[in-house]
This record gives C-alpha cells, sequence and structure tokens, in this order.
C-alpha cells in the first residue's frame, strides 16, 4: 500500500459508524434498559429453583399478570427504537407497568426488572432529540456591516457618533492610517 491510495473502511467499520449514527439519533438505551427490564418480570413467576431434590416454585396467582407486563415492556422497548415520537408515552407506561409489577410479579422480577424498567422509563420521558448541525456562513471582520451607532441630534438628524475621524462621511475608514 502505497502512501498515494487511501485506506478505505472495513465493512466491519463502516456497520458500526452507521449503528452508531442510528442508536444516536434515538432513545436507544432507554429503549435497552426497558426491554432487558421486562425480562426478569416475565421469567420470574414461571421459574423453579432446584435446591438439591427440592424443587422451589416462585409461581404467583398473578402469572398471567406478569406475562402480560413483561411483554408489553419488551414491546415497547423496541417500539422506542424504532419509533422515537413515542417516547414519552412510552416512558410514562414502562414506569406505570414497573409499579404495577411490585405487587404483581415478585416485587418487580425482585427488583431487577422493577429497577431497569423504571430508569429506562426515566431515560424515554428525559430524552430529546439532538438538533441537525447547520452550516452558518463564516463571519467576516467587516466594518461596512453595522458599523459605529449614530447618535441622534436635536433636530431629529442622525450624525455619526465617532469621535475618532475615521468614519465613511469623511473618506476615512481607518484600514489604511497608521
Amino acid at each position: 500500500m502505497s502512501a498515494d491510495t487511501p485506506a478505505t473502511r472495513s465493512q466491519f467499520t463502516d456497520r458500526r459508524l452507521r449503528f452508531r449514527a442510528w442508536r444516536g439519533s434515538r432513545p436507544f438505551w432507554a429503549g435497552l434498559f426497558i426491554l432487558l427490564g421486562g425480562i426478569p418480570i416475565m421469567y420470574f413467576p414461571y421459574a423453579n429453583l432446584q435446591i438439591g431434590h427440592l424443587t422451589l416454585a416462585m409461581a404467583t396467582t398473578a402469572g398471567a399478570g406478569s406475562l402480560i407486563i413483561g411483554v408489553l415492556l419488551i414491546v415497547l422497548g423496541i417500539s422506542l427504537w424504532f419509533q422515537k415520537h413515542v417516547r414519552v408515552f412510552a416512558g410514562v407506561a414502562a414506569i406505570l407497568l414497573a409499579l404495577v409489577s411490585i405487587p404483581v410479579s415478585n416485587l418487580g422480577g425482585f427488583l431487577i426488572g422493577f429497577l431497569l424498567a423504571l430508569f429506562g422509563g426515566a431515560m424515554a420521558v428525559s430524552w430529546a432529540p439532538g438538533e441537525e448541525p447547520t452550516a452558518e456562513p463564516a463571519k467576516t471582520d467587516r466594518t461596512d456591516e453595522g458599523g459605529a451607532p449614530e447618535a441622534m441630534a436635536a433636530g431629529g438628524a442622525s450624525e455619526p457618533n465617532d469621535l475618532s475621524g475615521t468614519s465613511p462621511s469623511n473618506g476615512a475608514n481607518g484600514r489604511h492610517s497608521a
């Protein structure tokens, strides 16, 4: 490879940069936390814990309710990724579902799912889309774009308020004087 040959980006680097740009334009982390919060809320009421030959069932009477809460949280998390304009609704709904999961689903998935969904919902509500950078024209150091302020004379006529003697009215603008 010579010094004249430009280095091409690999396909992995290109996809990583595109994913990074996609992730930055939406509440990605809020959706991920909400999605991860739905998994323990949905899983623990149906899990069986094996302690030697003893099977401990953690099933609750509201197993269907915790399944619905978990699935809704997962759907809200995914919808934040692909429908960023529903961020406030999804965030508030995730917070309410996390609060409902405390009595319904083993303390909200043993507080793991509750805290993840609560934190993700708060992140979704507080996320705001960034502004696209706009190209502004470069500012130049020009004195003919609005010079010195002028004072109003007693008669209503305006006279320059420049005491240096370099006003455009007398032909000297101060650029060429030493």
